[in-house]
């Protein structure tokens, strides 16, 4: 990934690394920004009137943005009595979340604290979030609008509420021990001790960072601040339907982290290709074809869909191991090499249980559910060996 750090340093990374413990009470601000130019000068300026004069304070910029916003960021700083660093991505890996794990990657200080650049997320609460953790001795604190004296007066629109809530409530039940205590899991303002979260343990896909650092690295103490969320200072919001999509496949990601919920989230997937595989089925065997040869025509069709199914929702986190045309390669050749056993077993049910074609296909795809799963895990997706991963070319 090519990218490009203005002032030329790596904020107090060299300090990180020299293993020497950070000044206590330092906090990095991290801002992942994309198009923001708009915006940029009037939050330093907030930030400058928020961050105390007393403590060591600097400011990141991640920046994804195709407009001025480095420029504009560079000039506005010029008044700053703090640090302030643009790293500009020329490649937008993992979206605005994996632009705050870039960020984090280059903090040495005690805190980190992650917010937007459109001034939702109001700057004189900065203090206020690192306060909280240092007094209560908690690892994350989160700016939450769901506690008493927080709003979500700046979501436009009822639409907009209503899919904030349903995304914290899916959220919420889909891990209920690991966000237990954050009221506000979509959050994107938040203050977490550095030495709390390992930069390389996480995965984001689009931009709930937090859901990311809440699940994976599993604070030990969390804390919570109201904040009423502000109008957009500038420009339009980013999100949309395609982060909604991401947020899903987010969700699905990190649910399928162990074995156990992948075995699960490839049986439900399993399950999902029954409906291509036996339509396509119902479809040739009505045309005249013979059932055997329609079972492995339309095995295509449930192939195919099992495939992208599998690729965004259980190993995405694994495509870089392969070529998409090796896996795709190896999955077919699974899927296919599984009539070999498949085919015997619905005319053994077709023969002797007297079943339906159907039915005995179903039966069949479940008999062989287990043995699936271990070899689409080991023979195409499992990382290859050290030589092997060397010489790739994804």
């Amino acid at each position: 990934m090519s990218e490009d750090l203005w002032p030329p340093r790596a904020l107090d990374v060299p300090e990180a690394a020299a293993g020497r413990a950070p000044a206590p009470g330092s906090v990095t601000v991290i801002i992942p920004t994309f198009n923001e130019a708009a915006n940029v000068g009037e939050l330093l300026s907030r930030l400058r009137t928020s961050l105390p004069a007393a403590a060591p304070c600097e400011v990141l910029f991640v920046d994804d943005s195709t407009d001025d916003t480095p420029a504009v960021i560079e000039k506005a700083a010029a008044d700053c009595p703090f640090p302030v660093a643009v790293l500009h991505r020329q490649v937008a890996e993992g979206g605005l979340g994996g632009a705050v794990v870039e960020g984090v990657k280059r903090a040495g200080s005690e805190w980190i604290v992650v917010m937007d650049a459109d001034l939702q997320h109001p700057p004189h609460l900065v203090p206020e979030l690192v306060g909280e953790g240092t007094r209560t001795g908690a690892d994350l604190v989160v700016a939450s609008r769901y506690i008493a004296g927080g709003s979500r007066a700046g979501l436009a629109g009822s639409y907009r509420v209503a899919v904030s809530r349903g995304a914290t409530w899916l959220a919420k039940g889909l891990f209920p021990r690991a966000l237990r205590g954050i009221s506000d899991p979509m959050s994107g303002f938040f203050a977490m001790r550095r030495s709390a979260v390992s930069a390389d343990a996480l995965k984001p896909l689009g931009y709930k960072i937090l859901l990311e650092l809440a699940v994976r690295c599993r604070p030990a103490k969390t804390a919570e601040v109201p904040f009423v969320f502000q109008d957009r200072f500038a420009g339009e919001s980013k999100s949309g339907a395609r982060e909604g999509i991401r947020f899903l496949a987010h969700l699905a990601a990190l649910r399928s982290a162990s074995p156990l919920a992948r075995m699960i989230g490839f049986g439900l997937i399993g399950l999902s290709g029954f409906a291509p595989n036996l339509l396509a089925l119902w479809l040739l065997t009505h045309a005249g074809v013979q059932y055997l040869a329609a079972e492995v025509l339309a095995n295509q069709a449930g192939v195919l869909w099992n495939f992208l199914l599998i690729e965004t929702l259980l190993f995405r986190d694994r495509r870089r191991h392969r070529h998409w045309a090796d896996r795709i390669g190896r999955f077919a050749l699974l899927a296919n090499a599984d009539l070999l056993l498949r085919i015997p077993l619905i005319a053994l049910f077709v023969a002797r249980l007297g079943l339906g074609v159907l039915p005995a296909t179903a039966l069949a795809l479940v008999t062989t559910f287990v043995l699936r799963f271990a070899a689409t895990e080991a023979l195409v997706y499992l990382p290859r060996g050290p030589r092997a991963a060397t010489s790739r070319r994804s």
